[in-house]
């Protein structure tokens, strides 16, 4: 990666290769038997993790939004199951799910905070008509 590229967007974009790289892992590992169709689902979901990663490197505003609106929606999500547990409702996860959730939570957390600031409002120029 070039030194000129901000910090902030070097984590944004690491973290939804990561992302990615962890759908397929997860499923590859953990679900038995690996059927055709698991894999096909989770390359899917690495595939857009992947593409957001590519527009947030290609500085796309639309990615920005996107980035922020999964943030959010993986904090929000991740608050109603964690009150749902400690409502001791009968809900149950796959092991990838909980893995995937101590990645994201943490991430989402710090990053949210950068794609919402007036540097990366500045990086993410909106294309004039």
């Amino acid at each position: 990666m070039a030194p000129s590229t901000p910090r902030g967007l070097r984590a944004a974009v690491g973290f939804f290769v990561v992302a990615g790289l962890l759908e397929i892992v997860l499923v590859v590992v953990g679900v038995r038997p690996l059927t055709v169709g698991a894999a096909w689902e989770a390359l899917g979901r690495a595939g857009l993790d992947w593409l957001l990663a590519m527009g947030l490197w290609r500085r796309i505003a639309l990615c920005r939004t996107v980035a922020m609106i999964y943030c959010l929606a993986a904090l929000v999500t991740d608050a109603v199951v964690v009150s749902l547990a400690l409502a001791h409702a009968p809900v149950r996860f796959p092991p990838r799910v909980l893995v995937q959730t101590i990645y994201e939570v943490p991430c989402c957390v710090l990053l949210l905070p950068y794609l919402r600031s007036k540097q990366a409002s500045l990086l993410f120029a909106r294309p004039s008509l």
